[in-house]
């Protein structure tokens, strides 16, 4: 699985989430509202998720695997500091 296209869609001066994202994978299925959240001094990602009746949190879609949710936050990241570079 490729991704094809990142989208930031949003950017925040204040507070740790830094932006909001979309990612198309193989051109084919995106994903939408990907956090970028800078805080303990580095970025990470924080998937899509909804709030359950028990007031916790459960991702909606997520990677399934360290190594893949790693490119795909390296590749988040990078676009975000694009963004902000133009």
């Amino acid at each position: 699985m490729q991704i094809t296209d990142i989208k930031v869609r949003k950017l925040f001066n204040e507070g740790p989430m830094k932006a909001i994202v979309s990612v198309t994978f193989d051109g084919q299925l995106a994903v939408h509202d990907i956090k970028v959240i800078y805080a303990r001094d580095k970025f990470f990602i924080v998937m899509p998720s909804r709030k359950n009746p028990d007031e916790t949190y459960r991702d909606i879609v997520h990677p399934i695997n360290a190594q893949f949710r790693g490119v795909l936050e390296s590749a988040v990241v990078e676009a975000y500091e694009a963004a902000l570079a133009q």
